[in-house]
C-alpha cells in the first residue's frame, strides 16, 4: 500500500514538473511557445510516428506557432490545417472526456477516422483505449467548456 502511495506521488510531481513549459494559449497545447511542443503533426499521418519539427519550417495557425519536419508538411498543413491538427488543441483526449486539460507527450497518439487525439503518457493512452468512442464522445461534449471554468 505504501508502495503504491509513493508511486503515485512520483508520478504526480514528474507530471507538474512535465507540465511547467505547457500553456493554454488560445486553446491549443504549447511547450516552449510551440504548438504540441514542436512535433510535426504531418508526421503522425505520413510517418506513421512523431516526428520532431525544424524552426526552418513553421507557420502560425490557431494562435500559435507550429513546426514541421519539411517544406512538404508545413504547406500540407497550411492547405488543410483542419485535417492534421490534434482534435481538442493538443490537449489529452481521456483528460479532454473528464471535462479536462492536460498536457500530452508526443509518444502517446493514435488515428481514430482520420483525426490524431493525443494522451498524457502512455499508461493514460492505454486507459483511453479501453473505449475510444466513448471517450470521444464525452470529450467532445465538454471540450467547448473546459477553459470557460
Amino acid at each position: 500500500m505504501k508502495r503504491m502511495n509513493w508511486w503515485r506521488a512520483a508520478v504526480l510531481v514528474a507530471g507538474l514538473a512535465w507540465s511547467l513549459g505547457a500553456m493554454a494559449d488560445g486553446r491549443i497545447f504549447t511547450r516552449e511557445g510551440l504548438a504540441i511542443g514542436g512535433t510535426d503533426p504531418v508526421a503522425y499521418f505520413t510517418e506513421g510516428r512523431p516526428v520532431e519539427g525544424s524552426p526552418d519550417y513553421q507557420l502560425e495557425w490557431g494562435d500559435a506557432t507550429w513546426q514541421f519536419a519539411s517544406a512538404e508538411h508545413r504547406d500540407r498543413f497550411a492547405a488543410d490545417p483542419e485535417a492534421y491538427a490534434p482534435q481538442y488543441g493538443g490537449w489529452c483526449a481521456w483528460a479532454a472526456a473528464r471535462g479536462e486539460a492536460a498536457s500530452t507527450v508526443p509518444e502517446a497518439w493514435k488515428i481514430v477516422d482520420d483525426k490524431l487525439y493525443l494522451n498524457y503518457s502512455r499508461f493514460i493512452q492505454w486507459r483511453w483505449e479501453r473505449d475510444i468512442p466513448g471517450f470521444i464522445e464525452a470529450a467532445d461534449a465538454h471540450w467547448p467548456d473546459i477553459f470557460e471554468k
